[in-house]
């Protein structure tokens, strides 16, 4: 077996071990009118698609844009009410409500969010009443109309698929 012949000192909390304080692009910001469509066909807690597309919502929003999002298939999960551990609304581990307390910051900034009512009731058993409040239920055809509609307005688009 070879000797190691490097040694390097080991890092400690606070090091920085990447620059990330030099950002190349500019810092881009929505021009008057421009819209944003987020759609979300994510499981919730199967990997971090669907809080790492909140938080780009998020940050989409606070770049100006007028922000639609649209929750299907797996994707209405995000917005159940019910959640929480031991009871609604309590984490049973730090991060658990991490879908609904940013669902509520986009509702608090001013996003609209469309939630798939054949999803809900065919595939999850979820009533209008399980939603947290705010969310907006649609029709199954209203999808392919926000799309055509996020086209029109020549929008930005972020859409994702997880199975």
């Amino acid at each position: 077996m070879p000797k190691k012949t490097l040694t390097v000192t080991r890092s400690k909390p606070g090091d920085t071990i990447v620059d990330s304080d030099t950002k190349v692009l500019e810092d881009y910001k929505a021009e008057p009118g421009e819209t944003a469509y987020v759609f979300f066909h994510t499981v919730p807690f199967e990997g971090s698609v669907g809080l790492i597309n909140l938080l780009t919502a998020t940050r989409i929003q606070r770049k100006g844009y007028k922000l639609t999002v649209y929750l299907f298939g797996p994707g209405v999960l995000l917005g159940a009410a019910n959640r929480g551990y031991p009871a609604v609304g309590q984490e049973g581990f730090p991060g658990h409500l991490n879908f609904n307390k940013q669902l509520q910051t986009l509702l608090n900034e001013g996003a609209t969010i469309y939630v798939c009512r054949f999803a809900m009731a065919a595939l999850y058993g979820m009533r209008e009443e399980d939603l947290m409040e705010g969310l907006i239920p649609l029709h199954p055809n209203d999808l392919l109309d926000c799309m055509i509609k996020a086209h029109r307005e020549h929008a930005l688009v972020l859409n994702t698929w997880t199975v």
